[in-house]
């Protein structure tokens, strides 16, 4: 009990900091890791809930995590529910890249990467060019993407 206390301590302080500059690719990576720590922790259902939060200890408005399984269903989102429970391994950007699947396919084969894409920022709602980076864990890709066009206070 008294280490998972310690954990959720850390991850709250971590969360807090995020909010107080623009967010990278270092963050990314970060959050992935206290993502997948968590999952260790708590396990794979509550890491899921918890990663499917809005708010949530793993969504930090442009900054946000979601899961996939190894066949590119989603199985977390934060920011859209309603893609939660889809195969979204052949579900190209609108640039016709089939990102989940190279997520997946290096996940499997490399543990964890990075891939870029374009994408459409719930924050901004435009499409813009975002790069994830992926960490397998047991059987679950847990992701987390920078915005690259995201301008904090506008263009």
């Amino acid at each position: 009990m008294r280490k998972t206390k310690a954990f959720l301590i850390v991850i709250g302080l971590f969360s807090c900091a995020v909010l107080s500059y623009a967010a990278d690719r270092d963050d990314a990576k970060t959050l992935v890791k206290n993502a997948a720590a968590y999952v260790k922790y708590q396990g794979k259902d509550k890491a899921l809930a918890e990663i499917s939060t809005p708010k949530g200890m793993f969504d930090k408005g442009e900054l946000y995590v979601f899961a996939y399984d190894l066949q590119g269903i989603m199985l977390a989102h934060p920011k859209n529910p309603s893609l939660i429970g889809q195969n979204l391994l052949n579900v190209p950007d609108t640039e016709g890249k089939l990102f989940r699947k190279e997520i997946v396919e290096k996940a499997k084969s490399q543990g964890s990467g990075w891939v870029d894409y374009l994408y459409l920022n719930p924050e901004t709602n435009r499409q813009e060019h975002k790069t994830t980076y992926f960490q397998k864990v047991g059987d679950i890709i847990i992701c987390c993407g920078v915005y690259q066009d995201y301008t904090h206070g506008g263009d």
